[in-house]
C-alpha cells in the first residue's frame, strides 16, 4: 500500500554542501549562519585519505587548517539555499565554490532515532556497554552504562572496541590508567570497572570532559576528567590514546613520557595503511606492534623499556 500524503515525512530542511579553501572556512560558516542557515558543519574534504589532517589543539601547539574544507549548511525548506550560499561565499571573499551536493532532510524525532542506533554492545563475556535507556542484557557481567552526549565513544566504533577488548584481557587490578582524548570517558570508566585503581581522562573539548564526568558518576567510579593542560606530572601503568594517526604521531614524545617504565601504551584510531608510519614515530621511545585489527583499523601496543 503506497504512502498517502499524510504518511509521508514532512520535509523540514534542505542542505547544501560545497568545498572551500581551509583559510576561508570560518568566515564562510559565520556568513552562512548570519544569512539564515540553522547550522553549519565543517569537515576535512580529504578525510579517509592519506592527506587527512586532524585539527587538534595541545598545550603549546598551533591547530592546523584543512587545505580543503567541506561545508554543509542546513536551511529551512522554504528558504533559497542557493542564494544563502552564494551570499555567504561573496561576503567571505570566496569567488567560486562548486556545489557538491544538495538534499532534503525530513523532520523526525532525532532523539529517538539516535537512541535506536545505539544498543547494548557485547565486548566479551565479561564486559558490555549499555546505553542509559536500555536494560543490561547480562546483569551478571560488568556493564558500562553510557550516555555519550556530545562526545565520541560508544563502543560501537572498531577503534574503541579494540581498546576495550585489550582492557578486558590485560587489566589485572590496581593499575593507574590515562585515557588521552577521552571523549565520553568510556575507556577510563571501563578500566576502573575492570579493576584499575585509578583512571584519568583528558580531552580538549569541554563538552567531552563534562560528558565523561557524568558517565563516571553514572557508573559509580571515581575516574577524573580534565583539560590536558591541567594534568599533573606523573606516569601511568597504562596510557591509551584513541585519536587519529596524525595527532598520535605529533604526540609521540608526550604520550611516551606518560608511560612508566614497564608500562603499556595503546594507540588506536589508526588505519592499517597508517600503522607503520605511526609506529615509526614511537620507535626510539616505545617499540609498538600491531596487537589487533578490526574492519580496517589497527590497535598498536607496546611496553616502555625498563
Amino acid at each position: 500500500m503506497a504512502d498517502g500524503p499524510a504518511n509521508r515525512p514532512t520535509v523540514a530542511w534542505q542542505s547544501v554542501t560545497f568545498v572551500v579553501p581551509g583559510n576561508f572556512a570560518d568566515a564562510v560558516s559565520d556568513a552562512l549562519l548570519v544569512g539564515g542557515a540553522i547550522c553549519v558543519d565543517a569537515a576535512d574534504d580529504d578525510a579517509g585519505s592519506e592527506n587527512e589532517l586532524a585539527v587538534y589543539g595541545e598545550p603549546g601547539a598551533t591547530p592546523g587548517l584543512w587545505s580543503a574544507t567541506r561545508i554543509t549548511a542546513l536551511v529551512p525548506d522554504d528558504a533559497d539555499a542557493a542564494s544563502i550560499a552564494q551570499t555567504a561565499l561573496a561576503a567571505a571573499g570566496v569567488e567560486t565554490a562548486p556545489v557538491v551536493e544538495r538534499g532534503q532532510l525530513a523532520d523526525a524525532d532525532w532523539v529517538r532515532l539516535t537512541q535506536q542506533q545505539f544498543r547494548p554492545i557485547r565486548i566479551s563475556d565479561r564486559l558490555w556497554v549499555v546505553p542509559t535507556w536500555h536494560e543490561a542484557p547480562d546483569p551478571s557481567a560488568i556493564n558500562v552504562v553510557l550516555d555519550p552526549g556530545a562526545a565520541f565513544g560508544t563502543g560501537s566504533h572498531p577503534t574503541t572496541h579494540l581498546c576495550l577488548e585489550w582492557l578486558v584481557q590485560q587489566i589485572k587490578g590496581g593499575e593507574r590508567v590515562l585515557d588521552y582524548g577521552c571523549g565520553s570517558g568510556i575507556l577510563a570508566v571501563a578500566a576502573m570497572k575492570l579493576g584499575a585503581r585509578a583512571a584519568t581522562g583528558v580531552d580538549i573539548d569541554p563538552q567531552a570532559v563534562l560528558a565523561a564526568t557524568e558517565n563516571a558518576a553514572q557508573n559509580r567510579v571515581n575516574a577524573r576528567f580534565l583539560d590536558p593542560g591541567a594534568l599533573a606530572p606523573g606516569a601511568f601503568d597504562v596510557v591509551v590514546a584513541n585519536i587519529l594517526a596524525n595527532p598520535l604521531k605529533a604526540l609521540a614524545p608526550l604520550l611516551a613520557a606518560r608511560v612508566r617504565p614497564g608500562g603499556h601504551l595503546l594507540l588506536s584510531g589508526v588505519l592499517e595503511a597508517q600503522a607503520d608510519r605511526v609506529a615509526a614515530s614511537y620507535a626510539v621511545l616505545i617499540p609498538l606492534v600491531r596487537a589487533a585489527a578490526l574492519d580496517g583499523w589497527v590497535l598498536l601496543t607496546g611496553r616502555r623499556p625498563a
